[in-house]
C-alpha cells in the first residue's frame, strides 16, 4: 500500500493497461477511468466495452468514453472539478490535447515500453525486435504537446532474450514500468524529470505490409521481424495467389536462393533466405485453421525448389 494516496485519472483502453490500472487502484485513488468507446469485437463482432472499461466497472471505478478527446468539451470541466494530482496514461490510443495537459497538479505521466528518445510513438516495442535490437526498456516520462517528447522521471534498461516475442517483451515492460511508475507518484513533490538525451527515432503504428517476410533478408533479420509483429500483423507470405500466416519459426542453418523451399521435414519446412534459412514451424492458409508446417506443404505440393512468394 502506497504512503501517500494520489488522486489519479487513468487513460489507458487495451488489455495490456489492465494490470497498470489494478496497480494504481490498489495504491492510490483513481477517481476516473477514461478509455476508447465500445467497439466490435470477437468473431461475432458483437459491440463491447474496451478491457479497460471492463476492469473499471469490476474494480467500481467511474467510467468514461469520449469519441474524440480533442473534441470533448466536457472532458476539461471535468477533470478540473476531479482535484488531481495526477493523471497516467498506458495506451490509451488517443493524444492528449495539450489543453488538458495541466490541469492536474503533477500533470500527465506516461510509461512508455521504450528508453526515450529511442522509439518515440505507437509501436516501440514492435520495432525494437524488428531492428534486432539487443536491449531496450522502459521510461516513465510527463507528457507534454509533441509526441513522447516530454522529460523523463526515470528510466530502466532490460536486455531483448534471444526468441522473445512482442507480447512477451511488451508485458514484461510493462510490469516493471509499473513499478516504477508507483514509485514516481511517491515522490511527485521532489523528483523532477529531466530533458531527453540523445538522438531521436520513431515508431510508428504497424501496417499491414510490415509482416510480409523479406526472404532475401538473413534468416535473423526475418526472425526478429516475425518476433516484432506478434500479434498483428503477424508474419506471412504469398503462395499460389493466397496468403499463408507464419504462426511459427525459428532461424535454422541451410543455404540457397532466398525464398526456395530446400526441405520439407516431418518437424517443419526449410525455406532459404539472404543468408542462413529459416524453418516455418506452424502457419495459418488464408481461409483455413492453424496447421503444421508441414502438413500445408504436403496438401498443397510444396517441395524442394519450389520458390515463396513475400520479398
Amino acid at each position: 500500500m502506497s504512503a501517500v494516496r494520489r488522486r489519479i485519472a487513468f487513460f489507458g483502453s487495451p488489455a495490456w493497461a489492465v494490470p497498470v490500472l489494478e496497480a494504481l487502484a490498489r495504491a492510490h485513488d483513481v477517481v476516473l477511468v477514461v478509455t476508447q468507446p465500445d467497439k466490435p469485437r470477437g468473431r461475432g463482432l458483437k459491440t463491447q466495452p474496451s478491457p479497460v472499461a471492463q476492469a473499471a466497472e469490476r474494480l467500481g471505478l467511474e467510467v468514461v468514453k469520449p469519441r474524440r478527446l480533442r473534441r470533448d468539451a466536457e472532458i476539461a470541466d471535468r477533470l478540473r472539478a476531479l482535484d488531481l494530482d495526477a493523471a497516467v496514461v498506458a495506451a490509451y490510443g488517443q493524444i492528449i490535447p495539450e489543453a488538458l495537459l495541466a490541469i492536474p497538479r503533477y500533470g500527465f505521466l506516461n510509461l512508455h515500453p521504450s528508453l526515450l528518445p529511442k522509439y518515440r510513438g505507437a509501436a516501440p516495442v514492435n520495432w525494437a525486435l524488428i531492428h534486432g535490437e539487443p536491449e531496450t526498456g522502459v521510461s516513465i516520462m510527463r507528457l507534454d504537446a509533441g509526441m513522447d517528447t516530454g522529460p523523463v522521471f526515470v528510466q530502466e534498461r532490460a536486455p531483448i532474450e534471444p526468441g522473445e516475442t512482442a507480447v512477451e517483451l511488451s508485458e514484461r515492460l510493462r510490469d516493471r514500468g509499473t513499478r516504477l511508475l508507483l514509485e514516481v507518484l511517491e515522490r511527485l513533490e521532489t523528483w523532477e524529470p529531466e530533458p531527453q538525451q540523445g538522438e531521436p527515432s520513431y515508431a510508428p503504428l504497424l501496417k499491414k505490409e510490415d509482416g510480409r517476410i523479406r526472404w532475401d533478408e538473413p534468416a535473423r533479420k526475418v526472425y526478429d521481424r516475425h518476433r516484432g509483429v506478434q500479434p498483428w500483423p503477424g508474419s506471412w507470405f504469398e503462395h499460389g495467389g493466397k496468403r499463408v500466416k507464419v504462426l511459427e519459426m525459428r532461424p535454422v542453418d541451410g543455404q540457397g536462393q532466398p525464398g526456395e523451399v530446400l526441405e520439407v521435414e516431418p518437424e517443419g519446412v526449410r525455406v532459404a533466405a539472404g543468408e542462413g534459412a529459416v524453418e516455418l514451424l506452424a502457419v495459418q492458409p488464408e481461409g483455413k485453421r492453424p496447421m503444421p508446417a508441414a502438413d500445408w506443404a504436403r496438401g498443397h505440393g510444396v517441395a524442394p525448389g519450389v520458390r515463396l512468394g513475400g520479398g
